[in-house]
């Protein structure tokens, strides 16, 4: 188990990095009504990162299982 504090962290992340999306999205869809689609098409791939972010925040775990020598 994580200490609180970790935690605390870890979901404050998270938070971020979902705020920083929706943000983005909502500068996409303000661009894309005024017409400037290539800027709110990069807008919506910028959140599309953010959330990526969001999703992968906390521990990895690599090389789970090793090969047999």
């Amino acid at each position: 188990m994580r200490p609180p504090s970790k935690v605390n962290s870890l979901q404050a992340r998270r938070e971020a990095y979902l705020k920083a999306a929706e943000e983005h999205f909502g500068s996409a869809v303000l661009e894309a009504e005024a017409g400037d689609l290539n800027a709110a098409a990069i807008l919506i791939l910028k959140a599309l990162d953010q959330e990526r972010r969001a999703g992968i925040v906390g521990p990895q775990v690599l090389q789970l299982i090793k090969p047999r020598s």
